[in-house]
């Protein structure tokens, strides 16, 4: 299994030899032309208890205006994921600003919304917190597709952006997911002040999970005003490429999703990232809280570029 010190090396390679080197491994296990579109909806928004330093859904930041909705209703939900397939999408992913469900009619609710969206033929996701085994065992019986759980960066570079829960935290919720038979994505956030040590550390971590997440989700950090993390230098594109391309090296059967950022990555850099092993884009003009392209610019891009839409849930589904 790969080690920190030759994921290190690995993110060292010169970029134009990684991306081949990526771009090899991609077209050894999937379809390079082919990539998935999900939709992330916000079923319960702000008021979150945790502390993460990008998030504007924190309660702990005050200024950052963010709205405090409660749960959706399951007829809302069931809507909005009729609307998602329609528009092409054969994942519908659920995302709520708990630290952790509780026990009772809301989590009840989501059970329900996620068998709504299986009845429909898509994939169903949600991120709900940290849970129990035995929330993880009711979810995986709803028939649940997978559970996002981000790892966001390295053990190190972790308490610098998150207090109120430890990276173990994390790594737990992972492990209860994973033994109730439920597939994983998860991924981390780039461009919050971290070194390029620990994304390649963060990597190692995600690649050394057994088994390996069904997708990985490559954030760039969206600046929010009133958060901590709404001052500072904007990512280099090309350290998103470079990412992108060492996740497909070190996990060559995962999804890769280009997740939130991706506003801000110009028709070039996006075509190296798909170039380099990406294969699965959220889509619609919202991720959560924080903007996303059009549709319209979306389907423009890809067709620029000869890339073709899933149009089948994956055999994980």
């Amino acid at each position: 299994m790969p080690t920190s010190e030759s994921v290190r090396e690995l993110f060292a390679t010169p970029l134009l030899d990684l991306v081949f080197q990526a771009a090899q491994v991609h077209r050894l296990h999937h379809d390079p032309l082919e990539v998935q579109r999900c939709t992330l909806l916000s079923i319960k928004t702000g008021g979150c208890p945790e502390d993460c330093g990008y998030c504007s859904q924190s309660a702990w930041h005050k200024d950052a205006e963010s709205p405090v909705d409660p749960l959706m209703s399951r007829e809302e939900v069931r809507a909005a994921a009729e609307r998602a397939k329609e528009a092409g999408a054969t994942r519908f992913c659920m995302g709520a600003a708990w630290r952790q469900p509780r026990e009772g009619e809301q989590f009840e609710r989501v059970l329900d919304m996620v068998r709504d969206v299986r009845a429909l033929g898509m994939e169903a996701c949600v991120t709900l917190g940290m849970l129990t085994d035995s929330q993880a065992e009711r979810l995986a019986e709803a028939g649940l597709t997978a559970y996002n759980h981000n790892i966001d960066t390295s053990e190190r570079f972790y308490p610098q952006i998150i207090t109120t829960r430890t990276f173990e935290d994390r790594l737990e919720t992972i492990q209860r997911v994973q033994d109730a038979g439920i597939h994983v994505c998860c991924g981390g956030i780039l461009g919050m002040g971290e070194h390029r040590g620990d994304r390649a550390d963060m990597l190692a971590t995600l690649a050394n999970m057994d088994p390996q997440p069904e997708s990985v989700p490559i954030n760039s950090l969206v600046r929010v005003a009133g958060t901590p993390l709404a001052d500072g230098a904007d990512l280099d594109p090309l350290e998103i490429v470079r990412m992108v391309a060492a996740t497909r090296i070190l996990m060559p059967k995962s999804r890769v999703r280009l997740a939130a950022g991706r506003l801000q990555l110009e028709p070039g850099a996006q075509a190296l990232c798909f170039l380099a092993g990406a294969n699965s884009i959220f889509f619609g003009d919202k991720l959560l809280t924080t903007p996303n392209p059009e549709i319209d610019d979306d389907a423009q891009l890809l067709q620029r570029l000869g890339l073709r839409i899933a149009d089948h849930a994956s055999a994980h589904a």
